[in-house]
């Protein structure tokens, strides 16, 4: 590796150097889709043994382009450190009726009851969570571990494609480019065509289902 990868890979793996030289099993839990007004809150967990057996591009998503991203989620789900990928996600409804910060929790939640295995330590993207081993929250901690910055790719790939699919069925609002965050473009398209049911209507600017509207 050279100077700049070492230190960027020390600095990733540094809180969970500790555990794995216990043999204490890491997960890092994080989402994608706080801010959209439309689609689900995605959250994956990714469950490590041991340090990476090669380096890859894992940062925080925001970080990565989307070529970087599709990358690092194959990497992943190759490194023989990864003891499993769990994912969990809450729909534009549950996000209206538990509100965005509680439908965070509850994907995060969903995605670590479907790791295949129980792990001994958890590290979120500052996010308190009941479990049923310790929960450390980190500042910014897409950007200080390993398990967080995972986690937060595979939910963005596994999100970014559910937007795709969304796309497909509801062209006239631009998914694809966008991903439902709040654009000038999605905007616009809210003006013409009002909501769709993949939209959260709590959301400002978005507003209630109208009769007729694109099902």
């Amino acid at each position: 590796m050279k100077g700049d990868d070492e230190a960027r890979w020390a600095r990733l793996t540094a809180i969970e150097s500790g555990y794995w030289e216990r043999h204490v099993l890491v997960a890092g839990v994080d989402e994608a889709g706080r801010g959209p007004l439309a689609g689900p809150v995605v959250a994956a967990a990714v469950l490590w043994r041991a340090p990476p057996a090669s380096v890859a591009e894992v940062d925080d998503s925001k970080r990565l382009g989307r070529a970087a991203r599709e990358r690092t989620y194959q990497w992943l789900a190759h490194d023989p450190g990864v003891v499993a990928i769990g994912v969990g996600a809450v729909g534009p409804r549950g996000v209206e009726r538990l509100n965005i910060h509680e439908a965070s929790r509850v994907a995060m939640t969903r995605a670590l009851r479907r790791l295949a295995a129980r792990p001994g330590h958890v590290l979120t993207d500052y996010m308190d969570l009941e479990w049923t081993c310790p929960v450390e929250p980190l500042v910014h901690g897409d950007q200080r571990s390993l398990s967080v910055a995972a986690a937060s790719v595979v939910a963005k790939v596994l999100r970014d494609r559910y937007m795709d699919a969304l796309d497909r069925q509801y062209p006239q609002y631009g998914f694809r480019h966008h991903r439902g965050y709040p654009t000038a473009e999605h905007r616009a398209a809210l003006a013409r065509w009002g909501p769709c049911p993949a939209h959260r209507q709590t959301f400002a600017g978005v507003g209630p289902l109208r009769a007729g509207t694109h099902t």
